[in-house]
C-alpha cells in the first residue's frame, strides 16, 4: 500500500489550545501590529469615539478596527467584506481582535469615517523609524507612479474625447439612415424585424448625442476641462509607454536611499511630476528630522523654481534637465556649447565671440537675461548655430543653481542608477500587493487614506525584515 501523509479524522475529539495566547507564535508579525496600535493615543491622532459617550449600543474600540486594517493591508486583504470573513475565521485575526467580528459596513465606515487619523498613524511609525536611527544618510528618491481609479475610461471626458465620440456617432447615424433608406426603396432588401432595430438605435444615438451636449456644458466650468462620472475626482493620465493612458491618481513618494522606506508620499491628480518636488522633499525633510537632505528624482521633476525653493531650506535636489531643444538633433549647437563667464555677465560662443547681455524680460513668471553677439549676421558658422539672424541665449536669473546642480550630476553619474534602485520596486511592490484593480474608493480623501494604509503595511513589513520582530517590539515599548 502506497504510504501518504494522513489527516485527522473529522469525528475524532481535539484537545485544542484553550488559550488564544497559545495560536500566535511569539514571532509572529501581527505582534508588532498589535504592540503599535496599542501604544498610540488615538484620542491625540483624531479617532473621535475613542471617547464615547455612555448610552446606546457599545461601539468597537477604534484600536481593533485598526488592527484590522493593518492586518488586512499587511497580508494583501483590503476589502472590507473580506476582512469581515477573515476576523470570524482567521486565527491571528481572532488573537487580534480578542475574537471580535465586526460586519463589513462597521469596517468600512472606520475607514472612511478616519482618514486623516489614519494618516496621522502613518506618520507615527515614520517617527517610530526615525527614533530607531535608520534614517542615518538623509537621502531620497523621489518619483510618480499611476494608479488606477474606480472609473473607467468610458466615463471620463475632455475636450477632445468629445469631439472623437460624436465623429463616431454622427457615423453610426449616417449608417443606420442608409439601411433605412434602402428599406424604403426595396423592404425586401432587410430582414424582417430590422427597421425596428434600426429606428431604437437612432433614438439610442440621438440620447447619447444629448448626453454628451450636457456633459460638454459641464466641461466648461472645469479647470481643467476634464469631467470624471465614477470617480469625480479621477483625471486622465498618460504615461510614457503608448496606448496606456489611464484615468487614475498619481502616487508620489519620497524612499529611504539605505532601507528602502517610504519616508513620505502624497496622493495627487495632477497628470505630471512638474511641480512636485518641493512639496514632496520638504514633507521627506520634516519627516526624517534633518536640517539637510539630497533628493534625487527624474527628469520630470525638473522645474526651476521647485530646484530653487529646494536649496533655500537646505534640501540639494539632483534632477537631471531634459533636453527639449531640437537644436542638437537638427546639427546645431545648442545652449551647452556656449559657456557663461560671470565676470564679464557674458556668453562664449563656440567661435570663440561673445554674446552680451541685451535686455530682461519675464517668461512664464521667470525673470530672463537675453544675450546674443553683434557678429552674428556675418559669422561663418551661423547656420550651425541658428536659422535666423541672430542666435539669441536666454539665462534665468538664479541660473547659477541650474549650473551648480548639473555640476553635482556630472560628477556622480550613478545618481540615476540609485534613484532607480531606490524607488523603482517600491513601486513595483505596492501595485502587486493592492492588485490589478489598486484602488476600492472614490474621491481624493478617501483614496490617500486608503493608499497610507498600503504605505503603512509597506514600512511596517520593511522594518521587520531589516530589525526583526523583537527589534520592533523592543523599539515600540521603549
Amino acid at each position: 500500500m502506497k504510504r501518504f501523509v494522513d489527516g485527522v479524522d473529522r469525528s475524532q475529539g481535539l484537545l485544542l489550545p484553550d488559550r488564544l495566547e497559545d495560536y500566535v507564535h511569539e514571532d509572529n508579525p501581527v505582534r508588532v501590529v498589535d504592540a503599535f496600535v496599542d501604544a498610540l493615543d488615538l484620542s491625540v491622532l483624531g479617532f473621535g469615539t475613542v471617547d464615547r459617550a455612555a448610552g446606546g449600543r457599545p461601539a468597537y474600540h477604534p484600536a481593533a478596527l485598526l488592527k484590522i486594517y493593518i492586518y488586512g493591508y499587511l497580508n494583501r486583504i483590503q476589502s472590507s467584506r473580506r476582512l469581515e470573513r477573515e476576523a470570524q475565521r482567521n486565527l491571528e485575526l481572532i488573537w487580534l481582535t480578542g475574537r471580535l467580528a465586526p460586519d463589513f459596513k462597521t469596517i468600512a465606515d472606520f475607514r472612511r469615517n478616519n482618514g486623516t487619523a489614519i494618516m496621522s498613524v502613518c506618520s507615527r511609525f515614520i517617527a517610530l523609524c526615525r527614533n530607531m536611527k535608520v534614517f542615518s544618510h538623509a537621502v531620497v528618491a523621489i518619483d510618480g507612479s499611476k494608479l488606477k481609479a474606480v472609473n473607467s475610461r468610458e466615463r471620463n471626458f475632455t475636450t477632445g474625447k468629445i469631439k472623437a465620440r460624436r465623429e463616431l456617432l454622427d457615423q453610426s447615424v449616417a449608417r443606420y439612415l442608409a439601411e433605412l433608406d434602402r428599406a424604403d426603396r426595396d423592404p425586401a432588401l432587410l430582414p424582417e424585424g430590422r427597421v425596428p432595430h434600426l429606428k431604437d438605435k437612432l433614438a439610442k444615438v440621438r440620447d447619447q448625442m444629448k448626453t454628451l451636449d450636457a456633459i460638454e456644458q459641464q466641461l466648461k466650468g472645469k479647470p481643467d476641462h476634464q469631467i470624471s462620472l465614477t470617480d469625480p475626482d479621477a483625471r486622465s493620465m498618460t504615461s510614457s509607454g503608448r496606448g496606456t493612458g489611464t484615468v487614475g491618481y498619481n502616487l508620489q513618494a519620497a524612499v529611504d536611499a539605505e532601507h528602502h522606506l517610504i519616508v513620505a508620499h502624497q496622493i495627487t491628480n495632477a497628470g505630471n511630476d512638474r511641480a512636485q518636488l518641493f512639496g514632496m522633499a520638504t514633507m521627506a525633510k520634516d519627516a526624517l528630522g534633518t536640517q539637510h537632505m539630497t533628493a534625487l528624482a527624474d527628469r520630470g521633476y525638473f522645474n526651476a523654481p521647485e530646484i530653487l525653493a529646494c536649496e533655500q531650506v537646505g534640501i540639494i535636489p539632483l534632477v537631471p534637465k531634459p533636453l527639449t531643444s531640437n537644436s542638437k538633433a537638427e546639427g546645431r549647437f545648442d545652449k551647452r556649447d556656449f559657456i557663461y563667464d560671470p565676470v564679464v555677465d557674458a556668453y562664449q560662443c563656440p567661435t570663440g565671440e561673445l554674446a552680451i547681455h541685451r535686455f530682461t524680460t519675464e517668461e512664464n513668471g521667470l525673470k530672463l537675461h537675453k544675450y546674443w553677439s553683434s557678429a552674428c549676421p556675418d559669422c561663418p558658422m551661423r547656420t550651425r548655430c541658428t536659422t535666423s539672424n541672430y542666435r539669441r541665449v536666454g539665462r534665468w536669473e538664479h541660473e547659477h543653481v541650474l549650473e551648480a546642480m548639473q555640476f553635482r550630476l556630472n560628477a556622480r553619474p550613478q545618481v540615476a542608477i540609485l534613484r532607480k534602485q531606490t524607488v523603482e520596486h517600491v513601486f513595483g511592490t505596492l501595485k502587486a500587493w493592492l492588485g490589478t484593480t489598486p484602488l476600492l474608493t472614490k474621491t481624493l480623501p478617501k483614496v490617500r487614506t486608503e493608499i497610507s494604509l498600503a504605505v503603512l503595511a509597506y514600512n511596517m513589513k520593511r522594518m521587520i525584515k531589516i530589525v526583526g520582530m523583537q527589534g520592533m517590539l523592543r523599539a515600540i515599548a521603549a
